[in-house]
């Protein structure tokens, strides 16, 4: 895949955040495609003229359809303190999604117990009781809409596989294009309409407080929540 979107949010001795665009692996998987890691170490060994091995991991992944804010870690320091950070539900993420079904409530918090199926990929809610599930929490806003169409404002309080998009469509409201979890229509492409704009996480050696965003992909199903968007930049 063609890598001319990829954006860097951040660069310095320990981290490197990235805005991921849609379709882009963040590690390998049964495919063989090629990876974020694999693409951000053939850059750094050119730009810093490294010889050898070039250190890069994934703090945490975003899944393939979905685009934004990736944080790499450059050292194993930088790694492990913001590992550790999002464990210990140090990191506040904010997603963007579009959905074709209005939310019952223009704001609120959904409760589930989400069960993974590792073979099919498939996450599914399932009850408290069942001893392999797992709670996940996410609260949700609705921040615009245009002609059928609702623009939400997520911050996920777990991290599940396939949380969001998990529970927005057991509450009535699949992500657009995520045909996997009862979405409908395309994009052109083949992105679901999900995207993490802005992470706020302290550095792992400053120890300071900073915040990354970084705009959806410029494609058809954003384009009426444009305004919107911009007003998130500056807020």
């Amino acid at each position: 895949m063609s890598y001319k979107e990829k954006k860097i949010l951040y660069e310095d001795n320990h981290l490197l955040l990235i805005n991921k665009p849609a379709g882009a692996l963040t590690q390998g998987d049964q495919t063989g495609d090629d990876t974020i890691l694999d693409h951000y170490k053939g850059y750094i060994k050119k730009k810093y003229q490294k010889p050898g091995n070039v250190f890069l991991a994934a703090a945490h992944r975003l899944d393939r359809p979905v685009s934004g804010c990736l944080i790499l870690g450059r050292t194993s320091k930088g790694l492990s303190r913001i590992t550790q950070a999002f464990k210990n539900q140090e990191v506040t993420k904010r997603y963007l999604a579009v959905v074709d079904q209005r939310p019952p409530l223009d704001n609120g918090r959904l409760t589930d117990h989400l069960l993974k199926d590792g073979k099919r990929n498939v996450t599914k809610v399932v009850s408290g009781s069942h001893p392999q599930s797992k709670k996940a929490v996410l609260d949700y806003e609705l921040i615009g809409e245009h002609k059928g169409r609702y623009l939400l404002s997520i911050e996920p309080k777990t991290g599940r596989s396939h949380q969001i998009r998990v529970q927005l469509s057991h509450m009535g409201c699949p992500i657009h294009a995520d045909l996997r979890y009862g979405g409908t229509g395309t994009t052109e492409d083949r992105s679901i309409a999900l995207h993490c704009f802005s992470m706020t996480f302290d550095h792992p050696t400053l120890r300071e407080s900073m915040t990354v965003r970084c705009m959806p992909p410029k494609i058809k199903v954003w384009e009426p929540f444009c305004a919107v968007l911009k007003n998130l930049l500056t807020t």
